[in-house]
């Protein structure tokens, strides 16, 4: 049965409209809304389907001309046409009209005869109109394949020649589109490379063509080759750009004119110590600088005739550490960024990878013998794509279960914990599921999901799974899916399962993240505050003697100011990790503010040595910064036994060593009174600059 055409009638008078979709109800599937408004919103969901608009001009809550403006601004009009229906004849409304974009403008009242074969005339020149640009689209897209074709033909070649896997074309395409989008994406003054992303990425299939003259016994060679050997190998690069230049379309072809400067300068090195002719930074065209670096990723990873393969890791510290050639700041910066996708893109590409050109035969393919919409496939890819982001954030076994053909579909992660494939068939028959699931289990999860109704959908039960040869006890929570509300008609079910002892483990993890600083690693203020209380309270009875301390450091807003808020971490940093190296495991180090540090010790007889130790430990350079501190120190029982007093004690001793001109320590005393009635009449600008 032939597809009927969808037309939309929007009209405020239901009798107009009753008029319309009378003529026309039995070629077409009418659709009717009774102002602009409405007409908007069917247009959000039907957009793909509508073949044509019937559209009156006067209104209310949003008139013909607002509606085109939307169709204009939505950029529906381009292929959804729009035929006028109205009483006005004024010249001004309808030029409006053919401004915003309108087919054709009838008057009323019209002849049926006249609308039946407007419709019909505009959807048929519409249809011819999207069957061109298939067929152009078709015969583009047809060359783009099949220039891909040669040009991985002919790096393949090289490939085989060099004893390469067959692979090193496509990953370094990979990665080279993987760099240059994150590029464009970091920094704008690379946005005019958006264009040509894929051409460059095609035309990096070149990079080592030149290699085709090169001595077999060269490339080939096991060892360490000799100087004159390795001179010998240099020349491929000039000699490939040389092969591309000598080609007739060169210059006025861009991808050959890329692939030229690619083959010459992919060798280049950004401190100039590279070849052929010792380019530096910028000079250095910044496509052969990707792919320099794309190249360089990827011989490490993988096996050479000269080489074993290094891990992910490994290769980003050799290039990360300058072991491995000088590279753009930049582009090492986004190659950090797509570090954590880039092993797992190569992989997926490497195996059963569909070209963009696949996919867009695929998908017409759908369109023309399904009944999928170009919506309803958007939006589903839409959700497939949140589930798996989802998914990958996710630690826990993330699965899907479909009921009508028993199939299990479950996350990376469960492939990985679970040992199973990532989609299973007949689950109820399946031996590798039994050896993980109990049947008893399975079929009890299964009576719990058909038993779940709308208004307690959720279901949560606590099984044992088989993992790596031992069961552990998990978490199920599984939520089911029903064809509307009717719960008879249960179509599958989601679910996650989360390992009992790790979740027990993460909460406590949490627990003790709470009294922790981010920036630092020490302790937060309040926790150590409630450590030291409650050591101070089994003092009298433990005759034990305690000192707390505080610090900050001087001229810190100096680091902020002149290097960054970025750097002043770093000298935070630096500064902690100098005093736990002064102080013991059983101490209490706390930050508790800004510059500002605590810490709470032990000690047996005199202070002075200790806290000289831990004073001096402070000081010292961070690359062009100079860290000092101020510190005070406040003893109990000497000086009190209750943490407060305490507190205010080592504050007064702190302000006094700053009076005293800061780089020092000061241990309380009586005295101290007087310096801080000082210090509280400084200027407000003295007060900031402390």
């Amino acid at each position: 049965m032939k597809l009927q055409n969808k037309i939309l009638i929007v009209d405020d008078s239901e009798l107009n409209r009753s008029l319309l979709a009378d003529m026309l109800r039995d070629e077409y599937e009418v659709l009717e809304a009774e102002n602009g408004l409405q007409a908007i919103k069917i247009l959000e969901f039907h957009q793909f389907e509508i073949s044509l608009i019937l559209l009156d001009i006067i209104m209310p809550e949003m008139d013909g001309f607002e509606v085109l403006a939307m169709m204009n601004k939505n950029g529906w009009i381009e292929r959804i046409p729009v035929i006028i229906i109205s009483a006005e004849t004024t010249a001004a409304y309808i030029d409006a009209a053919y401004d915003l974009g309108a087919t054709e403008y009838v008057n009323r009242p019209f002849d049926p005869k006249t609308i039946r074969r407007r419709v019909s005339n505009t959807i048929m020149l519409y249809s011819k109109q999207k069957y061109l640009e298939n067929a152009v689209t078709e015969q583009v897209l047809e060359k783009e394949k099949s220039n891909l074709i040669m040009v991985e033909v002919l790096s393949h070649i090289v490939e085989f020649r060099n004893g390469e896997s067959g692979m090193h074309v496509l990953n370094i395409r990979t990665i080279t589109e993987m760099l240059l989008t994150q590029l464009c994406a970091s920094y704008s003054q690379y946005n005019y490379l958006q264009s040509q992303i894929l051409l460059i990425a095609n035309a990096s299939s070149l990079h080592d063509i030149g290699k085709i003259s090169i001595d077999e016994n060269i490339l080939n060679k096991p060892g360490k080759l000799t100087h004159e050997e390795y001179e010998k190998m240099k020349v491929h690069s000039s000699i490939g750009a040389n092969m591309l230049e000598r080609t007739r379309y060169y210059p006025n072809e861009e991808i050959v004119r890329i692939a030229r400067d690619i083959c010459r300068w992919h060798h280049e090195r950004y401190d100039g110590k590279g070849y052929p002719d010792g380019l530096a930074g910028d000079e250095i065209p910044i496509e052969a600088q990707v792919v320099s670096l794309a190249d360089v990723y990827d011989a490490l990873t993988h096996k050479r005739i000269y080489k074993e393969a290094y891990s992910h890791q490994k290769a980003f510290e050799l290039i990360f550490s300058g072991q491995c050639g000088a590279f753009n700041p930049l582009l090492l910066q986004c190659m950090k960024e797509i570090g954590p996708m880039l092993e797992k893109e190569l992989k997926t590409r490497s195996f059963g990878y569909v070209t963009k050109e696949e996919i867009k035969e695929l998908t017409r393919n759908i369109l023309q013998y399904g009944e999928a919409s170009n919506r309803t496939l958007a939006l589903l890819e839409q959700e497939r794509i949140k589930y798996q982001f989802i998914a990958e954030m996710s630690k826990e076994i993330l699965f899907e279960y479909t009921y009508q053909t028993d199939v299990l579909t479950l996350s990376e992660e469960g492939v990985i914990q679970l040992g199973l494939p990532e989609i299973i068939v007949n689950l109820k028959e399946d031996k590798r599921f039994r050896q993980v699931m109990k049947v008893e289990d399975f079929k009890d999860l299964r009576s719990k999901i058909r038993c779940a109704s709308p208004g307690s959908p959720t279901v949560m039960e606590n099984y044992c799974l088989c993992v790596n040869g031992h069961w552990r006890w998990f978490k199920i929570i599984v939520r089911p899916l029903w064809l509307g509300n009717n719960t008879n008609a249960v179509t599958g079910a989601i679910g996650k399962c989360t390992d009992v002892h790790e979740e027990v483990m993460e909460l406590e993890l949490l627990k003790k993240k709470a009294h922790i600083d981010d920036l630092t690693g020490l302790y937060r203020r309040n926790y150590a505050c409630a450590k030291i209380k409650e050591l101070l309270k089994k003092e009298h009875s433990d005759n034990k003697k305690y000192a707390l301390m505080l610090f900050d450091l001087d001229f810190f807003k100096n680091a902020n100011d002149l290097y960054g808020h970025m750097f002043g971490d770093q000298v935070l940093r630096e500064a902690v990790q100098k005093v736990r190296n002064s102080v013991r495991n059983t101490d209490i180090v706390a930050r508790i503010g800004g510059d500002e540090f605590l810490i709470f010790i032990e000690y047996k007889a005199d202070i002075s040595s200790a806290a000289d130790r831990i004073f001096q430990s402070i000081g010292g350079m961070y690359q062009d910064f100079h860290i000092c501190a101020s510190m005070g120190v406040a003893l109990s029982p000497v000086h009190a036994t209750e943490y407060e007093l305490l507190f205010h004690f080592a504050d007064q001793a702190l302000y006094a060593a700053k009076h005293k001109g800061r780089n020092c320590y000061c241990i309380y005393d009586d005295t101290m009174d007087s310096f801080l009635s000082v210090i509280s009449d400084e200027t407000p600008y003295e007060e900031e600059m402390r």
